[in-house]
């Protein structure tokens, strides 16, 4: 009978010990960090620019119709330029599409009504024009610039399209300067179909152009 109570007592001290072990393996996994997790996400990580944007940085814009056209300007609010020898090696430049603004309707005379239009504020409208719910940046991307005309990658409403215009660009230690001449995109490109003609083929003349001007007045400092 003794033998019996002490084979127990053995067998029980054999399975305690490899609970035990068992506990401090997972402890041990637990709270040993992993390389993900201490590691920041590539993604986070920001770029830094030499020059920053400047807050009085816009884009001026036309849209245009056969009843007219209105105008306006978009804020360039983020972003900065990299500079080596004198020439731009990188640059990047964000808009808020929630400062669209109409420049030539007075409030409470249709500029509320058509800024909203263009937010796309109102459900019924939301995807008419920008969207700036679901796409509240669009971006320009530098690329290259060969003395007259500055190239790159613009992304609105999430669709990219490279485009190129004329610009002058001036650098100096304290500043880089980019203004452009008028140019114009195609808004289809982008994803903006309302009351384009070459979407949509019964409007007749209540169509609204595709091309939309643009002018580029955008400032970065050190």
């Amino acid at each position: 009978m003794k033998k019996i109570v002490l084979s127990l007592a053995v067998i029980a001290s054999i399975a305690l010990v490899s609970c035990n072990n068992t506990n401090t393996q997972q402890s041990t996994e637990t709270i040993t960090p992993t390389t993900e997790q201490t590691t920041a996400p590539e993604a986070t990580q920001t770029s830094t620019f030499a020059y920053s944007v400047d807050p009085t940085s816009v884009v001026e814009w036309v849209g245009s119709k056969p009843a007219g056209k209105h105008k306006g300007t978009v804020n360039v609010t983020k972003g900065g330029v990299n500079v080596e020898n004198g020439a731009i090696t990188k640059a990047e430049f964000v808009l808020d599409m929630n400062t669209i603004t109409v420049l030539d309707l007075q409030a409470g005379k249709g500029k509320e009504d058509l800024e909203a239009h263009l937010k796309g504020t109102d459900p019924e409208k939301v995807d008419h024009f920008f969207n700036v719910k679901d796409f509240p940046t669009a971006s320009f991307v530098f690329k290259k610039f060969d003395g007259k005309n500055l190239t790159g990658d613009l992304t609105i409403k999430g669709k990219t399209k490279e485009v190129s215009f004329p610009a002058t660009v001036t650098v100096t230690d304290n500043e880089v300067s980019i203004v452009s001449q008028p140019f114009k995109i195609n808004r289809v490109d982008f994803g903006v179909n309302y009351g384009s003609k070459s979407v949509f083929d019964d409007l007749k003349d209540k169509f609204i152009n595709d091309d939309v001007e643009l002018v580029v007045k955008a400032k970065a400092t050190k």
